[in-house]
């Protein structure tokens, strides 16, 4: 099978862009668009450099995930080098992936049906949600990578139309969105969500989770394989969280100059898009209701496919005695991964029914839970990546390499345990 070319001029690198783009809307959701909200609304600017902290941290993580992918001496894949630390790792990866592709879609799927009716007057949510997740289903159950790019290239321009469109239309503040970033200011607690709630799940939803393991998959079915694509794989994945800074300090500026100044504390996004009605006009609503229906969208669709590929390797690296290389993964007719798209996409029609638990909790919650299994994630890679053993002397970490999963991993313990105190406090309420 012919590989892609290597990238040699400007153009030739921006045609090239595709895996970075795709992981970033797969990554982007509502998690992030709540998060910046909610965070925007209660603290104004004050918190922004929580985000900026949880994008280096995703962007370095990611990063090095991507040169174990390409640049082990085994040319295997991540899952590969998982089961060479314990044999166990892949079935935990298997867990945590179906627990999480349930929880995920929880929020995500509910939500599509909520943005759908809101944004088009008329139609139960459930029927909406029932409707998307079939749509869904047709479009990546049979896999198919190329599809998804497209799929995505589109969603993105719907994204930066209607997101950051809003928000020059709020009316930013420079200087104060500076001073956030720079001060590392943690006010008091203000509204229904903590400060540190705010912030662990920014950590959890931008900084890192098992989502990340998504990205070595999508560059592998890129067919981007070996050393030489290291620096057109760092300028994609750069490209990617540029588009995330884009879209997260864009719903971040809208909390903080339509939300703060009045003093509301949102509970549902439908409160914020009513808000900007009454603000902004009657299109200021349905223009931000198109770009959650992009965001919402595009991680259904990012996440089930990541989840589909990350399940498949951990089964074919389990069940085979001798380590697997890093090749393309056929989809087309994998029982596995068609089960774990179905998993992912009608399981969590459950909370589309009456008396389930709201949007906006669904969100903070499983935000916050995402960062638990972070030190597990981050220590594994840390140990895969310094050691020559696993991936040779060539591309073994930098000494400074090393001192940032160093740091990556204390803010992993930290943010766990700052996660396990925030959802016990929200169940025992």
């Amino acid at each position: 099978m012919q590989k892609p070319p290597i990238p040699k001029s400007f153009w030739q690198y921006i045609k090239a862009m595709g895996p970075g783009i795709v992981v970033a809307l797969a990554w982007l959701g509502t998690g992030d668009l709540v998060d910046s909200a909610i965070a925007g609304g209660s603290y104004g600017y004050s918190l922004m450099w929580a985000i900026v902290i949880a994008l280096f941290v995703r962007f370095i993580f990611v990063s090095i995930l991507a040169k174990y992918q390409l640049c082990n001496p085994n040319e295997e894949s991540v899952m590969s080098g998982l089961k060479r630390l314990h044999a166990w790792l892949p079935y935990f990866i298997i867990i945590v992936a179906l627990f999480f592709g349930h929880f995920y879609m929880s929020y995500m799927v509910k939500g599509i049906g909520e943005t759908t009716t809101k944004l088009i007057g008329f139609g139960e949510t459930w029927i909406w949600s029932l409707f998307w997740v079939i749509i869904a289903s047709l479009l990546i159950f049979k896999g198919g990578y190329k599809r998804l790019e497209i799929i995505f290239f589109f969603f993105l321009i719907m994204l930066s139309v209607s997101l950051i469109s809003v928000a020059l239309w709020s009316g930013p503040d420079p200087e104060s969105a500076i001073k956030g970033i720079i001060l590392f200011d943690i006010p008091e607690d203000k509204g229904s969500y903590g400060s540190l709630l705010i912030i662990t799940a920014l950590i959890g939803t931008v900084g890192g989770s098992i989502a990340n393991l998504f990205y070595p998959y999508f560059i592998q079915q890129k067919g981007w394989k070996g050393p030489k694509y290291r620096k057109v794989q760092l300028y994609d994945l750069a490209f990617g969280t540029m588009i995330l800074v884009l879209i997260n300090l864009s719903v971040w500026t809208i909390g903080a100059e339509v939300l703060h100044p009045r003093g509301i504390h949102i509970e549902n996004l439908d409160d914020l898009a009513s808000l900007l009605t009454i603000t902004l006009g009657n299109l200021g609503g349905p223009i931000f209701y198109i770009g959650v229906f992009a965001a919402l969208y595009t991680s259904i669709i990012g996440l089930t496919v990541g989840f589909g590929y990350l399940v498949l390797d951990a089964t074919k690296v389990i069940a085979s005695k001798n380590p697997i290389k890093s090749e393309k993964l056929d989809t087309s007719n994998s029982r596995v991964y068609q089960m774990v798209i179905v998993w992912c996409l009608f399981s969590p029609l459950i909370y589309v029914l009456p008396n389930m638990p709201s949007f906006i909790f669904l969100t903070i919650l499983a935000s916050a839970a995402t960062v638990i299994v972070l030190p597990v994630l981050c220590g594994s890679l840390w140990y895969l990546t310094s050691s020559e053993k696993y991936i040779g002397s060539a591309f073994k970490n930098k000494w400074w390499e090393n001192l940032i999963l160093c740091g990556l991993f204390i803010l992993a313990v930290w943010g766990a345990y700052q996660a396990t105190i925030a959802i016990s406090e929200i169940i025992l309420k």
